[in-house]
């Protein structure tokens, strides 16, 4: 990376996981770019990570749109001179239907945020880490990047489709200097949460199915992305590293 300020772009940091990433790289010292469709979100945290002495500005970006995730690249090159890392998180739950079920319409818009917008944002990152000499690049799967999980085909083909495009960016740019992981988180406290389907019930459900007994808190997946982008050693690239609190042992 460079010896200059970092710069790290974030999506879907106006909350949940996006938000504890973005916090953890400013700590690191990195100029943070908090890139969310929610402006009070992401204002706010901008707000969090300059009162703690952070450098960040809030970018209005819809991942779903190439267009804008090539001006929120734009965007931090012409703020802070360059890019050398990106968190590709923004993501939605969609509905929760069997397959036979599910409409196109539904399918697409989950498609269209979980998978489309990290390709959209890998292919605008890209060539400005190239201009860097390399950088670091981590999408955000799930543990259903995995396995299944009934009720979501859109979310679990998206979240596959986003370790293989991870898989994919590793094989053809590691040897430029990029290196390129997903994690995958498990049931975590974030907004995604809140729904009306997600009863105490539910919730209890989903907790019995972590063997730690619990479910996870963004700041656990957050100290992992910035790990994985400030830390890690070079040799790690194109890994697929699950948060997941022992889901995928069972």
């Amino acid at each position: 990376m460079s010896n200059e300020q970092r710069v790290a772009v974030v999506t879907g940091a106006g909350s949940g996981i996006g938000e504890a990433a973005a916090k953890q790289l400013a700590t690191r010292g990195f100029a943070v770019v908090v890139a969310d469709i929610d402006e009070t979100g992401g204002v706010r945290v901008v707000e969090e990570i300059t009162n703690a002495g952070g450098t960040a500005a809030f970018f209005a970006a819809d991942a779903s749109d190439p267009d804008a995730n090539e001006a929120l690249v734009a965007f931090a090159v012409e703020t802070y001179g360059g890019l050398d890392a990106a968190v590709n998180n923004a993501g939605i739950g969609g509905d929760m239907l069997p397959t036979g079920d599910y409409t196109p319409e539904a399918w697409r818009k989950v498609m269209a945020v979980n998978l489309d917008g990290v390709f959209y944002g890998v292919r605008a990152q890209l060539p400005r880490l190239l201009a860097r000499g390399g950088g670091t690049i981590v999408n955000i799967a799930s543990i259903l990047g995995q396995v299944s999980f009934a009720g979501a085909p859109a979310y679990v083909a998206a979240k596959h489709g986003v370790v293989g495009l991870t898989k994919q960016v590793a094989n053809e740019y590691s040897a430029q200097g990029i290196r390129v992981n997903a994690v995958g988180p498990g049931f975590i406290r974030t907004p995604l949460l809140d729904r009306p389907e997600m009863t105490d019930e539910v919730i209890d459900m989903l907790v019995g199915l972590h063997p730690i007994g619990r479910l996870g808190e963004p700041d656990e997946v957050g100290a992992l992305i910035a790990w994985l982008v400030a830390d890690a050693p070079d040799f790690l690239t194109g890994a697929y590293v699950p948060i997941d609190g022992g889901y995928l042992t069972r």
